[in-house]
């Protein structure tokens, strides 16, 4: 990683937390050490500058995912928070652009400002759990998700039917109020929120009667997921707009569904391909034969070449797991064991006796019983 911090590490948060989390522990950091809080710190400078990498790629669901597998080494062709990072096109768009620069530096003197911008829903999570075969092929499945929606009544607005928001005659529709006031930079506009409409600009005189003037009603949605073939445990698949409702017209935020895949009875994988281990005689390892073997498409014969030791590793070429989002398929490892009887018969031991001597081995010591030790014992 090149000596650079975990991004976790520099804005303090576990590697669980949430979006909102994250958010909250930047604004927090980036406050404390923003160029215009510091002035000629070069150490705030760089110290807000890593902060500010680090949340371009937490903030980023799809990047937070790539750094959480691969860590730096996710972005070293020059991605956001790798090589290349450039601070002005995060300040436009991974942080938000000069709104929420706005917001943050203003929230530092305990002010705030209008949340009449349309506002996308959050985002939410999903596990689903697979056989080995449904992740290897690909499988639809049904998941039942709760979620708020946008109220059919109302259409979202929270008024009633046949009347709408008005606006707020406190703040006059721009959702705070401002005043004066001399700080260390010199005299700013300090903002805050209007405490009549909370913020919104508008005001809700008489309410939904579905909604009680939220706009958002709870739902629980039946929703059809189609796991692509290939997929491993750990795997997230993201479906746009099939989460949380938006507010003011905003739109819904994304449903991610995280793949957990049951062991096989048979099976262990990696990465496109699969290992299993078969038993074989003694006889069939000596002699060679065709054996039958188990494979993700069912049985397929398999020749086993006369003399074969115990462990030895055949290949079964395409009956792996199929490559994501591509063409073919991984192979199957077929690991040979040799099984040795456990209990010969008279008639086996003699052959083996037989097989030895003819091999030139030294013949086995025979085991004597209770009664032959103790004549050896007494008569010598």
């Amino acid at each position: 990683m090149g000596g650079r911090r975990d991004y976790y590490e520099v804005l303090g948060v576990s590697r669980d937390a949430s979006q909102e989390e994250i958010k909250k522990a930047y604004r927090k950091l980036a406050r404390q050490y923003h160029p215009d809080a510091n002035p000629q710190d070069k150490d705030a400078e760089a110290k807000f500058k890593e902060i500010a990498e680090a949340y371009a790629v937490l903030s980023d669901p799809e990047k937070r995912a790539q750094y959480d597998r691969f860590g730096h080494a996710a972005f070293q062709q020059g991605g956001a928070g790798g090589p290349g990072f450039d601070f002005d096109t995060f300040a436009r768009q991974g942080f938000g652009g000069f709104d929420d620069l706005f917001d943050m530096f203003f929230e530092a003197f305990g002010g705030g400002r209008a949340r009449t911008r349309p506002q996308k829903g959050a985002d939410l999570r999903v596990d689903l759990e697979l056989s080995f075969k449904e992740a290897a092929f690909g499988v639809e499945k049904e998941i039942q998700v709760p979620r708020s929606e946008r109220c059919e009544v109302c259409g979202g607005s929270g008024a009633a039917p046949g009347t709408k928001p008005e606006t707020c005659p406190l703040c006059r529709g721009t959702g705070h109020v401002q005043f004066a006031q001399q700080t260390i930079f010199g005299r700013m506009v300090q903002t805050r929120t209007c405490d009549r409409c909370r913020g919104e600009g508008r005001v809700i005189t008489r309410p939904c009667p579905n909604c009680q003037g939220s706009g958002q009603v709870r739902r629980t949605r039946r929703i059809q997921v189609k796991v692509p073939a290939g997929v491993d445990d750990g795997f997230r698949l993201r479906l746009a707009g099939e989460g949380e409702a938006g507010a003011l017209g905003g739109p819904p935020g994304d449903l991610y569904v995280y793949i957990h895949v049951r062991p096989h009875r048979l099976f262990q994988r990696d990465g496109h391909d699969i290992w299993c281990e078969v038993n074989v005689s003694f006889v069939q390892a000596a002699l060679g034969d065709e054996i039958r073997v188990p494979t993700l498409d069912g049985e397929t014969i398999l020749r086993i070449p006369e003399g074969t030791q115990t462990g030895t590793v055949f290949r079964l070429k395409g009956k792996g797991i199929p490559y994501l989002h591509g063409h073919g398929r991984g192979d199957q490892h077929v690991r040979v064991k040799v099984v040795t009887p456990t209990r010969p018969t008279e008639r086996q031991k003699e052959l083996l006796r037989e097989f030895a001597r003819l091999s030139g081995e030294e013949m086995p010591r025979e085991e004597k019983g209770f009664f032959g030790r103790m004549k050896d014992a007494f008569m010598g």
